[in-house]
């Protein structure tokens, strides 16, 4: 029978290939090398990140940590997630009026008249569930990237057959119509957030959610060189000029968090948005916005908003059916389980590997 410690060190020996000091092997960290050029290229910084490291939880409690689990490095599309959970907040402080709202219509209730990217007439039909779930179709530059850099991209877990060569130009099909993941549309609606919170989507991160679960502690959420934009925040009466961030390290920049930090969000939205303090509860987001979050997408029902699904534990036959996942590239995995009440964080882990991983986790829980 399998122990915690055997899948430990099968996570260990099956480290990710890449480089842990990106600025010595520049050509071997990322996911900006595999990009048509130009566009194969950093526009944020990359850091030295650590070996494998993790932490499981069952019941709410620490059962095992190996590696530097408060070491924060860059965590990639996990930051996706984390975006999905400022929409919420945002739903939920009236500032977006519900999921269906255009983002045009949000933006232009917050008193936003200078373009924003949402215009013309095909992103003007662009809602927020359309790019929370990966379907929003926008087109345009975003910081210098077009969409079109991400048409025809292959991810692992879309079954549907890629048609094209990534970067090749593909017609558009209406918002809400068509499943592709994006980063450069991601990095659209951060930018869009921010316009919205009219402050930096860090500082809202931490108010919200960090510090309430006593995590805030060496995270940076950074942008690119020519990420900066003029904000004007309507209640204060003052405009700054605030960096937009990316919603993960593709180009560089992006969230830098410790394993214990990730952790202690997953067990918040494993606990449907709330934690406990001196025996109170206390709701970061609404029960209704974690379920939202986990619910499929009509067209890609291994996704939900901004996080994975595991349909038929098809695709990771150790996590339970009502298992989801915030994922990053480099083999960074948040694994939210009702089923097992766990969350577990691996980092660096080879992605080829981890669908064992979590068969050997799920056999030592059991």
């Amino acid at each position: 029978m399998n122990s915690i410690n055997d899948a430990v060190e099968f996570a260990k020996e099956h480290e990710i290939n890449w480089a842990r000091d990106p600025l010595a092997e520049p050509t071997k960290y990322g996911v900006h090398l595999t990009d048509p050029k130009p566009w194969n290229q950093l526009l944020g910084p990359v850091h030295p990140r650590g070996g494998v490291s993790g932490v499981v939880y069952k019941g709410g409690e620490l059962i095992h940590r190996w590696g530097e689990p408060d070491r924060a490095d860059q965590t990639f599309s996990v930051a996706k997630s984390y975006l999905a959970l400022l929409t919420g907040k945002a739903i939920e402080l009236g500032l977006i009026t519900d999921l269906d709202q255009t983002v045009q219509a949000s933006l232009s209730l917050r008193g936003h008249s200078s373009p924003t990217g949402f215009e013309i007439a095909h992103n003007a039909q662009i809602t927020w569930r359309h790019l929370l779930s990966q379907t929003s179709e926008w087109t345009g530059t975003s910081f210098g990237i077009p969409d079109q850099v991400e048409h025809f991209r292959h991810v692992v877990l879309d079954p549907k057959p890629i048609l094209g060569k990534k970067g090749d130009a593909r017609q558009l099909q209406t918002p809400g119509s068509y499943w592709e993941y994006n980063d450069v549309r991601i990095n659209q609606l951060s930018l869009a957030l921010l316009y919205i919170f009219q402050e930096s989507l860090a500082q809202v991160f931490r108010t919200y959610f960090l510090d309430p679960l006593s995590c805030s502690h060496n995270f940076e959420w950074e942008g690119y060189e020519n990420s900066w934009v003029q904000i004007t925040n309507t209640k204060k009466q003052t405009t700054e000029r605030i960096q937009s961030v990316p919603g993960g390290t593709h180009w560089g920049g992006g969230v830098r968090i410790s394993t214990t930090a990730q952790a202690k969000i997953g067990l918040m939205m494993l606990n449907e948005g709330a934690i406990h303090e001196g025996g109170i509860r206390h709701q970061l987001i609404s029960s209704d916005w974690i379920s939202a979050m986990r619910t499929p997408c009509p067209l890609a029902p291994f996704y939900g908003l901004l996080t994975w699904l595991n349909p038929g534990r098809k695709t990771f036959p150790g996590a339970s059916e009502s298992a989801y996942f915030m994922f990053g590239a480099g083999g960074n995995y948040v694994w939210i389980d009702p089923e097992l009440d766990a969350v577990i964080v691996v980092r660096w882990i080879n992605p080829a590997h981890f669908p064992k991983f979590t068969t050997m986790i799920a056999t030592a829980l059991l």
